[in-house]
């Protein structure tokens, strides 16, 4: 009997401990004995008799704890929704983890589109890191995502649990099965919305949902990216390594099966820097990237240990004679492989000049297309590139199943052809779409419907979309319509304001300035006291939470990375731009004081209060001599 089916037969009695998610509060001391029994009450199934079977109810089930499915996380428990999030390593970030170490790179194409770095929960993380991870630790990251995951008590996080099966009804997926060796636990999930970010799309495939791989043909959607004929080939994997100057003579000696490397494999790989490593020693895309993954291993590591055999002993970089490897990765990083159909197929021309009322995030990285032989074709450039004229928005028709009706995605595996799939894959992108799934999973479970019947019904749409703005979760062209807004009706005045920087920039409904072109942002200078900006009404209003969002220095890359050249311009710290110290003052009363901060996004609850003024009162930023501040909203 297969495990699905043995799974699928098993009744919801007898042999298992029933937990609903939402007990699953970590701060609670039984939350470890509900996902893990204690022995005295462990009862084995007879199929596998040594394994304990866990039953868990939840709104959202999660497959894989990259940057997708941890923001996707995040951002449906912050909406109210019982989540459980199951990943198969020991730690979450994917690629982004300090088992691979690879940079998060996004819409603002490294430095090649200044001011469109994403908001949301992706910025949420960087600052984060950025402030209290200055020595760029990789394994600290590691922590940041962990403490974020395992402090929301709506999330149920299984670690080194893989997911292993899924039961459908009547088009729909009813419960999935997932399974944990190192606590001998299998576990049986009930929900009524399930988000595929595993990357490889297991559960998509579990549930038998339709899904590409490979390459389409030019003429299947007249891309010019397209191969005249559809393949199955792809992107391929790397691995990196880091090394540092130990200030001594390092010898280095290859092993046996390292790869011989030559100056004529190198001649479009350049080998100048060597603290970090090449994203281009990549191979197996013309193979199955999924089930050839110990080869592509063994490939991947071969040639890493001959690239850096060429660094050392070619005779060509002498001034590498005191460096060594302290680090090499051990799990391929992947980029391609399987693809979930959606509603709406994303293609290189939507990327390119696409609109979509139903936009839910975006993406802005170029489509990235590699050889599928990688290092294997020396005689070809490791990748080619066509950068998209703007940000583009990705709709939300792109991020579920159209033949599973409660299974979405987010990640990769998004719909998309493989040319397009080439732009969306980066993790602040996947991040981005992650954010938006998981609201919308939350909004689906709320409201008892499909991710079809949410895109389809206007109401609801603009209801997500404007719950993603408030967020911070950045969409082109889409400003704050937010009917609950008590701000929108009010009027600004600050203290000084520098030249258009205006005070009521922070009612215009945009959250971001585009370098050159459009400034959206009160920025106004700090005297002895600081700076103030003021929201006034006609009448008074009742008041409880006022959220802000401040400038983190959108113009400037962010991420961690062991390139000192992606380094260079980045901020390890707080931003300079960013509000300190302030406080909020309804109606000359103080209802929040703040020091330290270092995030853009703020929210402060209090008591309500009737009031017809706001005022928030900065007296520190991190180094700038102007206080800044893109929106205030205000509610009730």
């Amino acid at each position: 009997m297969r495990r699905r089916d043995l799974f699928a037969a098993l009744p919801f009695t007898g042999y298992s401990l029933v937990v609903n998610a939402q007990d699953l509060v970590p701060a609670r001391p039984d939350y470890f004995t509900r996902i893990a029994p204690p022995g005295k009450i462990r009862k084995g199934i007879p199929e596998e008799p040594n394994m304990t079977l866990v039953e868990l109810k939840t709104d959202v089930f999660i497959a894989g704890g990259g940057l997708a499915g941890v923001c996707a996380a995040l951002s449906a428990a912050r909406h109210g929704a019982k989540v459980v999030l199951v990943q198969d390593r020991s730690r979450l970030g994917g690629n982004s983890s300090s088992e691979v170490k690879m940079h998060v790179v996004g819409a603002n194409s490294h430095r090649g589109r200044p001011g469109w770095r994403e908001g949301g929960l992706i910025e949420e993380l960087r600052l984060g890191d950025a402030a209290n991870n200055p020595q760029r630790c990789w394994e600290l990251w590691d922590l940041l995502l962990y403490d974020k995951v395992v402090s929301e008590p709506n999330i149920t996080l299984l670690l080194e649990t893989v997911l292993t099966g899924a039961v459908k009804e009547g088009g729909r997926i009813v419960q999935v099965m997932a399974r944990c060796d190192k606590s001998e636990h299998l576990y049986r999930v009930q929900a009524p919305v399930f988000l595929d970010c595993t990357g490889d799309s297991r559960l998509a495939l579990e549930a038998g949902a339709e899904m590409r791989t490979g390459r389409e043909a030019r003429s299947e959607f007249n891309e010019s990216l397209a191969p005249e004929k559809a393949d199955q080939e792809t992107l391929g994997s790397s691995i990196l390594f880091t090394s540092r100057d130990y200030g001594k003579p390092m010898p280095f000696t290859p092993p046996k099966w390292a790869r011989k490397v030559t100056k004529e494999h190198l001649r479009f790989r350049s080998t100048s820097s060597w603290e970090y490593g090449y994203w281009w020693v990549e191979w197996g895309g013309n193979l199955d990237t999924i089930r050839d993954n110990e080869r592509i291993r063994y490939e991947l590591l071969a040639i890493t240990m001959g690239v850096w055999d060429y660094i050392k002993n070619s005779g060509n970089h002498p001034d590498s004679a005191n460096w060594a490897l302290d680090w090499v990765g051990m799990m391929p990083g992947k980029r391609g492989s399987r693809r979930v159909v959606g509603d709406h197929i994303l293609t290189q021309h939507d990327l390119l000049n696409g609109e979509f009322d139903d936009a839910v995030a975006i993406g802005g990285w170029p489509m990235d297309d590699h050889p599928p032989g990688g290092f294997d074709r020396p005689d070809l450039p490791p990748n080619t590139v066509l950068k998209t004229p703007e940000v583009y928005n990705i709709p939300l028709r792109a991020l579920y199943s159209a033949n599973v009706s409660n299974l979405m995605m987010a990640g990769r595996n998004i719909s998309a052809t493989h040319a397009a799939f080439t732009s969306t894959r980066v993790m602040a992108t996947c991040a981005c779409i992650g954010q938006a799934a998981g609201t919308a999973a939350a909004q689906c479970a709320a409201e008892r419907i499909g991710p079809r019947q949410l895109a389809q019904d206007k109401t609801r749409l603009h209801a997500l979309q404007q719950a993603l703005l408030r967020d911070d979760q950045s969409l082109r062209g889409f400003p704050n319509e937010d009917t609950r807004d008590l701000a929108r009706h009010a009027k600004a005045e600050a203290s000084a304001q520098e030249p258009h920087s205006e005070a009521a920039k922070v009612l215009d409904g945009f959250v971001r300035d585009i370098p050159g072109k459009e400034i959206h942002q009160w920025a106004g200078r700090m005297g002895a006291e600081g700076a103030w900006i003021e929201l006034r009404w006609d009448r008074p209003v009742g008041l409880s939470e006022v959220q802000m969002t401040f400038d983190t220095g959108f113009q400037r890359e962010l991420t961690l990375s062991s390139s000192d050249g992606v380094m260079k311009g980045i901020v390890r710290g707080p931003q300079p731009e960013t509000v300190k110290d302030y406080r909020v003052l309804a109606g000359g009363r103080e209802v929040a004081r703040v020091a330290g901060n270092h995030q853009r996004l703020r929210r402060h609850k209090f008591a309500a209060v009737e009031t017809d003024r706001v005022r928030v009162q900065v007296t520190a930023t991190n180094g700038s001599d102007l206080a800044r501040v893109f929106e205030i909203r205000c509610y009730a």
